[in-house]
């Protein structure tokens, strides 16, 4: 039987200048990573756009 996956998708914003703190994108990994979610892929689409970090997990 094949594995079946869950996913979810978080949204980190941006800093004023374009940038994200280290710290606020190191503790939403934590926070998933605590609850049982893997990460799969971060997308960064543009400078000021919010970062969308999507997550698995077995479901």
């Amino acid at each position: 039987m094949s594995t079946r996956w869950k996913y979810q998708v978080v949204e980190v914003k941006p800093t004023l200048m374009g940038g994200f703190k280290q710290e606020q994108v190191q503790a939403e990994l934590d926070r998933q990573g605590g609850l049982g979610w893997e990460l799969v892929q971060i997308v960064a689409p543009a400078p000021l756009a919010p970062m969308l970090m999507v997550f698995k997990r077995p479901n």
